[in-house]
């Protein structure tokens, strides 16, 4: 009797369980809808099918099934079933974390005991611990069609993990939870629940990223003498899946870039930008989370405000619903988020606009529903329409994918969510309303359930006033005549769908009529035209590589080239040739000479014109989304190759000033800063096909005002020269003593100490960044006490008192050639320097640091000609094969001599000259820049701006929200500049 007792308690246990609206009764009957067309899947569809489910699952479907006994039917004729949808990449029920309160100064230090070093890095927190259920904010899922959501805490680089949830109305937060533990996040942005600084920069966090991977394989391996909770979490995550969050393109390829060292396959959130770059995105193999996330027109009637509009502004409004189609076309997997919208009003619409676009519906489908299920591991769970499945199904008039669709009701986990009654008459139409020997134009628009009306009389706009309840329709007419207050209404009840009803009439004088409305004869006609209207769409711009100003549209190939009859400039003992001939083949210069034969090559008369190398500038900030890694004072870790920005216009500016290599530089924010960047300006090509492959690894050092913090409000240490130094011996001491560590069992690979030491070893060359004569005398005796050489000093103003100590260290110099007094440390620059280092037998090399200097270093160069007395051939070498030199790369580039690489630039005058233009721009036999191409592409671009501005006008016209033009200045990058992670 006990026992039965117990059994019977359990069993009402089961059936009776809290919930938000008390306690609920869960109905374990079976419900049938029958006569529906059923969207199994998006491939395949059962006309006049039949479906049943139990308990919150599918139990049967198909053109007929067994009807079990006590079933409730639900006939849906005329309706249609699909899968609901699923979101990836949401933060419901996530409260949004609260920021950190600003204490007194910077915090370098962790401030959770117990855990990873870098606060940003939080594996261990779970969403789980963070949910709570938002009715409101459900309801908005439910009328965009969506049934489950995998939700997250959006806070932190490692953010923890998320939880897969379906939006069930009326049950218990258990009943709810799909997968507590379904995937973990990541991002690069820092949490707001600390202060701490590091990272400051992109690739700050991708080296943090790194590291965290190294640690957390060394403290699975039972390494740490400490218990890390954050390593441990970060372990036990590994096998989920994983979630990358990213804001930009750029980004998206960063973040897959990271996982491929690691053999990690990123889920990448993107940004609805893809198409931009579509082969890198396919080749990174990822699935795609996307947002459906169109940017607005711009108010474009001023002309003077629409002048501020970039092109790469107005290309993404015209391109970006393209982006869905062009992902399915080249066969990358993607799923669609509302991220970032508000998904019952914006959600649907937006998705139309991609299938107006291309994109085909069963893609569409696919993408809200099987795609996201068997990326999370729900696969057959959720997103179809199949036996076992969870009951989770929308019901609708018709094609969902169809504006005028209705959503009358998201099932999910078979508890009924009504959006709409499925028994109100749809009345939407035209009509003509007959009433008191009156013919009126009634046009009634809108959702079927809450319609709305407009009325005219004639060429007169009727005030009207609708209501629809029950089938029942109360119209409130004004009078035409706008003097009078009187009102003529009308009632009527509309059982079922018709071309005409009629009802009562009450006159303004009391009297009683009828009325009768008859839909136009003509209406099909009108809908068509209208929904051609609405779909009407704007003509899609070519993308370019990049996609903004002055991209390619097709990238240029490689050319066999034969210049006759150049003043060739060889850089080289050969020094000026006149009259002379330089062959290319296959990205090389294979001969020069006079009189020679093309052979199949191109030839391009170059007589009166003169041919050098390409311009090489050592010291360049061009090309990079960050500059400073500013967290530390050292950050040997991170490195400029992980933010080259391949769509920085400077890129083809420096092209148009002759420059075909430059050395990205880390910045000046510490003493030991990040790895360099090596690239070749390959104008339209990937971040990573610029990187000059050949080149020898190089790291930024830095000494004076900037790293002591002079210039702004810092507390770091150094706060001083003496400091500086002491960070330096300290920092070569450690890796020393790291070194020493390399064999034990419990070693720790530190990918900042991996670099030093390769510093310390020789394996990696320092450009530093110095002023004054007693940092330079200081850095070189700390290199030499470690066994080691600084390779270039860089800025180097006051290099001409202490070229004789440079000469005997070893150490090259990279200079302005006419700065100084910007503060105070070069007060004592001279505009001799260069030529005084270069008589003393040092290399000399004449940079930029700056993006618009270094369109012009043919000219910096040629002005130690006059101070100086500098000949025009040394002049020139110190942008061309002295740069070379001192990047260790003059064996390839840097001078015109056969067998090095085609890196030529043809001017049309005496390449020192201020009036010198580069007609043409080679790099490795690529023609990146050709002035009559860029002339061409000057008029192609005021074309494409004229037809986008007449876009955007007509786009306005019809009614669709538009933006403010913002005018967006561009950064000058030098030195200095701090980006600061979000």
């Amino acid at each position: 009797m006990f026992g039965v007792f117990l059994c019977t308690f359990s069993m009402q246990a089961q059936e009776y369980f809290p919930t938000n609206d008390g306690v609920k009764t869960r109905n374990t009957n079976y419900t049938v809808f029958k006569n529906a067309r059923i969207h199994v899947d998006p491939q395949n569809v059962i006309d006049n099918g039949m479906f049943a489910i139990r308990e919150g699952k599918i139990t049967a479907v198909g053109k007929s099934i067994n009807v079990p006994k006590n079933s409730i039917v639900i006939d849906l004729k005329g309706k249609e079933v699909y899968p609901s949808f699923i979101d990836l990449y949401s933060e419901f029920g996530i409260s949004k974390p609260k920021r950190a309160e600003n204490g007194n100064g910077p915090q370098y230090d962790a401030g959770r005991e117990g855990y990873y070093w870098n606060d940003h890095i939080r594996p261990d927190t779970e969403a789980i611990a963070n949910f709570s259920f938002d009715s409101q904010e459900a309801e908005k899922f439910h009328k965009a069609g969506f049934g489950v959501v995998n939700t997250h805490v959006p806070d932190g680089i490692i953010r923890g993990t998320g939880m897969l949830v379906a939006l069930t109305p009326g049950v218990s937060e258990g009943d709810r939870i799909l997968n507590e533990r379904s995937s973990q996040y990541l991002s690069f942005d820092k949490s707001v629940k600390s202060r701490q600084s590091y990272p400051t920069s992109t690739m700050g966090t991708m080296a943090l990223i790194r590291q965290v991977y190294l640690d957390a394989k060394w403290y699975a391996n039972g390494n740490a003498r400490n218990k890390d909770l954050a390593l441990e979490a970060l372990n036990k995550n590994k096998d989920l899946v994983q979630i990358f969050a990213t804001d930009n393109l750029l980004n998206e390829f960063r973040a897959d870039k990271v996982g491929d060292e690691f053999g990690i396959q990123y889920v990448i959130v993107g940004s609805g930008m893809e198409y931009q770059r579509i082969d890198e995105v396919k080749a990174s193999n990822a699935t795609y989370i996307v947002p459906l996330k169109f940017p607005d027109a711009f108010a474009v009637e001023d002309p003077y405000l629409a002048n501020q509009l970039s092109l790469e502004e107005m290309r993404e409004w015209n391109q970006a619903p393209v982006n869905l189609r062009i992902l399915s076309e080249n066969e990358v997997p993607f799923t669609l988020t509302t991220h970032s919208l508000d998904a019952e009003k914006d959600f649907k619409s937006n998705l139309l606009k991609a299938i107006e676009y291309g994109l085909a519906k069963e893609t569409a489908l696919a993408a809200l529903t099987t795609v996201p299920a068997k990326t999370i591991g729900q696969d057959g769970k959720i997103g179809v329409i199949k036996e076992g499945a969870w009951a989770n199904f929308l019901i609708t008039s018709g094609d969902y994918f169809d504006k005028k669709t209705t959503l009358y009701e998201n099932w999910i986990q078979g508890e009924k969510k009504v959006l709409s009654s499925m028994d109100v008459t749809d009345i939407t139409g035209n009509y003509d309303l007959k009433v008191d020997g009156e013919t009126y134009e009634l046009k009634l628009k809108g959702e079927p359930s809450s319609p709305k009306a407009e009325v005219k009389l004639g060429e007169t706009k009727i005030e009207s006033k609708l209501s629809f309840s029950d089938n029942w329709m109360n119209l409130l007419l004004s009078s035409p005549d706008t003097t009078k207050t009187e009102f003529i209404r009308l009632v009527a009840n509309i059982p079922s769908k018709t071309d005409q009803f009629s009802g009562k009439a009450i006159l303004p004088n009391g009297n009683e009529t009828s009325f009768q409305a008859v839909k136009k004869t003509d209406m099909k006609k009108e809908k068509e035209d209208e929904e051609k209207e609405e779909n009407e769409t704007s003509s899609t711009i070519a993308v370019t590589y990049p996609n903004i100003a002055y991209g390619f549209r097709n990238k240029p190939k490689q050319e066999n080239v034969l210049f006759k009859n150049a003043t060739v400039w060889t850089s080289e003992d050969a020094g000026v040739l006149e009259n002379t001939d330089v062959l290319v083949r296959n990205g090389e210069i294979v001969k020069v000479g006079k009189e020679l034969k093309a052979g199949g090559a191109k030839v391009i008369d170059a007589t009166g014109k003169h041919l050098t190398a390409g311009i090489i500038d050592e010291h360049s900030h061009i090309a990079a989304s960050a500059i400073n890694e500013a967290g530390h004072n050292s950050s040997a870790e991170v490195t400029m190759e992980d933010v080259v920005d391949p769509t920085d216009i400077n890129i083809y500016r420096n092209l148009a000033g002759g420059v075909t290599t430059i050395q990205l530089l880390h910045g000046s924010a510490n003493p030991i800063g990040g790895r360099s960047a090596i690239l070749k300006l390959k104008w339209g090509e990937s971040a990573e096909d610029m990187i000059f492959e050949q080149a020898p690894p190089f790291i930024k050092f830095a000494l004076g005002e900037n790293v002591k913090q002079s210039n702004w409000s810092g507390s770091r240490f150094p706060q001083t020269r003496m400091g500086v130094e002491q960070v330096f011996t300290d920092y070569f001491s450690r890796a020393k003593a790291y070194e020493s560590t390399r064999n034990d069992e419990d070693f720790r690979k530190d990918l900042e100490m991996e670099t030093i030491l390769e510093i310390i070893n020789g394996e990696r060359f320092v450009t530093s960044h110095s002023y004054i004569q007693s940092e330079i005398n200081m850095l070189m005796t700390v290199a030499e006490k470690f066994g080691f050489n600084i390779n270039t000093f860089t800025h180097i103003l006051e290099g001409y008192k202490v070229a004789d100590k440079m000469k005997e260290h070893g150490v090259g110099a990279s200079t302005f050639s006419d700065w100084w007094a910007y503060k105070y440390e070069v007060n004592d620059a001279i505009p001799y320097n260069a030529a005084i280092m270069n008589e003393v037998g040092l290399t000399v090399a004449i940079n930029s640091d700056d993006g618009e200097m270094s369109r012009r270093l043919n000219q910096e160069a040629a002005k130690s000609v006059k101070y100086g007395g500098m000949s025009e051939e040394d002049a020139l070498k110190m942008v061309t094969i002295n740069p070379a030199k001192l990047l260790h790369v003059d064996d390839l580039v840097g001078s015109i001599k056969t067998g090095k690489q085609a890196d030529l630039v043809l001017w049309n005058d005496h390449p020192l000259s201020i009036y010198a233009k580069p007609e043409k721009t080679m790099v490795e036999g690529v023609f990146y820049f050709d002035i009559d191409r860029d002339s061409e592409m000057r008029n192609d671009i005021k074309k494409e701006r004229n037809e986008l501005i007449g876009q955007m006008l007509k786009a306005k016209n019809n009614g669709v929200k538009t933006q403010p033009v913002t005018k967006k200045e561009e950064q000058r990058v030098h030195c200095d500049l701090l980006e600061e992670v979000k």
